[in-house]
C-alpha cells in the first residue's frame, strides 16, 4: 500500500551513525537507491541528492541526478528555496522529475540554528510560501514540508499545484513521510514530537507499515493535537 519510497540522506544518521546528513556522499546514495530499487515492485522511488552534489549549479545537479536515476530512482529530491529554482527548471526540462524540500532542511541545519520549526513568524512564513510558488513555477512536482506549522503547510498545499509531503507539518499536506526507523521505534534516543511508534501493537514490521499507510490515508495520522505545530 505504500505509494512512494524515499531513499533519504537520513541514512547517514540512522544507518551510518552520523550526527547529521552532511557527510553522506553521492556514492552512498546511489548504492542504497540501487538496493531499494531491486526490491521495489511498484512504489514510486525517490532518491535524495546529498549535500554538495547540486550546490555548484544545474550542470552538477544533472550529473548527480543521472547517477541516482541510473541506480533506479524515478525522481530526485533536493533541499532549499529560491536559489534552487534554476536547477529545478534545468532538471525538469531534461526529463528529471524533481521533489523539492522546504522548512527544516537537514543539510542546512547548522545555518538554521538547529532542529527547530521553521516559518513560525509572518515574515518567515511569507518567504516559505514565495519559495514554494517559485519551485512550482520551475516545474517541481512534489514538495516535502518539514517542521513547519500545520496552518502554513495547509496554505502552501492549497495555493500551489505541488503534491506536498509532510513530516512534522500537520495533516493538511497531500501525503506524509516518516523515517522507517522512527516509525518502527528503533532509532535510539529522544524521538521527535511528530513521530508515532507503529510497532507498538503490531506483530511484524509488515503490519506496522500497513498500519502507518492505513492511518495516513484515513486521516488518523498525524493527529494535529499530538504531532502538529
Amino acid at each position: 500500500g505504500v505509494d512512494c519510497l524515499l531513499v533519504g540522506d537520513s541514512l547517514g544518521m540512522v544507518l551510518q551513525g552520523r550526527s547529521s546528513t552532511n557527510a553522506v556522499t553521492l556514492q552512498d546514495m546511489a548504492y542504497h537507491v540501487a538496493c531499494v530499487a531491486r526490491a521495489n515492485p511498484k512504489a514510486w522511488l525517490l532518491g535524495d541528492l546529498p549535500s554538495g552534489s547540486y550546490h555548484e549549479g544545474p550542470d552538477q545537479a544533472m550529473r548527480s541526478s543521472a547517477a541516482l536515476m541510473a541506480a533506479g530512482a524515478q525522481m530526485v529530491k533536493l533541499e532549499g528555496g529560491g536559489w534552487t529554482a534554476e536547477t529545478v527548471r534545468f532538471l525538469v526540462e531534461r526529463g528529471v522529475p524533481v521533489c523539492a524540500h522546504l522548512g527544516l532542511t537537514p543539510q542546512s541545519v547548522h545555518a538554521l540554528g538547529g532542529w527547530r520549526v521553521q516559518g513560525r513568524d509572518e515574515a518567515a512564513a511569507a518567504t516559505l510560501r514565495a519559495h514554494a510558488r517559485e519551485l512550482a513555477d520551475a516545474g517541481a512536482a512534489m514538495l516535502v514540508l518539514e517542521l513547519v506549522p500545520s496552518a502554513l503547510a495547509r496554505q502552501i498545499t492549497e495555493e500551489t499545484s505541488l503534491i506536498t509531503i509532510g513530516i512534522g507539518a500537520g495533516a493538511g499536506c497531500s501525503g506524509q513521510v516518516l523515517v522507517l526507523h522512527d516509525m518502527l521505534h528503533i532509532t535510539p534516543g529522544r524521538k521527535p514530537k511528530f513521530v508515532r511508534n507503529f510497532m507498538e501493537g503490531s506483530a511484524s514490521v509488515h503490519e506496522a507499515v500497513s498500519r502507518y499507510v492505513a492511518d495516513v490515508k484515513s486521516g488518523a495520522f498525524p493527529d494535529e493535537a499530538l504531532h502538529g505545530f
